[in-house]
C-alpha cells in the first residue's frame, strides 16, 4: 500500500470517529491528515507529509475554535429558548405566597418563583428560566 493511501485511510478512521463524538475537531484533524495524504500524492517524502497534515490540522482547529462552533454557550441552558421551549411561555397565577406560587401549566402542575424585578400581583407571567419542576416568570 503507497504512503498516500495510508494517510487517507488514517483520515478516514477520523471521520468515522467523528461521527461518534459530535465535535468537529476531530474532523480538523481529518482534513489536516487528507492534506497529508495530497502532499504524499504528490511526491512528497519523509517529513514533508506530516508537516503539510500538522500545519494544516492546526489552522483548521484553530480556525473552528474561532467560530460561533467552538465557543461553548454563555447562556445557560435553563435560561435558553433554543434548549428549553416552555421559555416565553405564558401564565396565569391566581395569588402569591411568599414569592412562590402553584399554577396548572400545560396539564400539570407546576412550581413558580418570581424572577428578578418580578412584582407579585395576581395575573399573567412570562416564563424567564426553567429550574428543574420550578418556573421562574416575570410580568407580562
Amino acid at each position: 500500500m503507497t504512503d498516500w493511501m495510508n494517510w487517507m485511510i488514517g483520515a478516514g478512521i477520523l471521520v468515522v470517529a467523528e461521527l461518534f463524538t459530535g465535535t468537529f475537531y476531530l474532523l480538523m484533524i481529518a482534513i489536516g491528515l487528507a492534506f497529508g495524504g495530497i502532499a504524499a500524492l504528490m511526491g512528497a517524502s519523509g517529513a514533508i507529509p506530516t508537516l503539510v497534515a500538522a500545519a494544516v490540522g492546526l489552522v483548521a482547529t484553530s480556525l473552528l475554535h474561532r467560530s460561533r462552533f467552538g465557543r461553548p454557550a454563555r447562556e445557560s441552558a435553563s435560561r435558553d429558548v433554543n434548549v428549553n421551549l416552555d421559555i416565553g411561555g405564558r401564565v396565569t397565577v391566581p395569588g402569591w405566597q411568599n414569592g412562590r406560587a402553584r399554577v396548572m401549566y400545560r396539564g400539570a402542575q407546576w412550581d413558580v418563583e418570581l424572577g428578578p424585578g418580578a412584582l407579585p400581583e395576581a395575573g399573567e407571567y412570562r416564563i424567564v428560566e426553567v429550574q428543574g419542576n420550578r418556573l421562574i416568570v416575570a410580568n407580562a
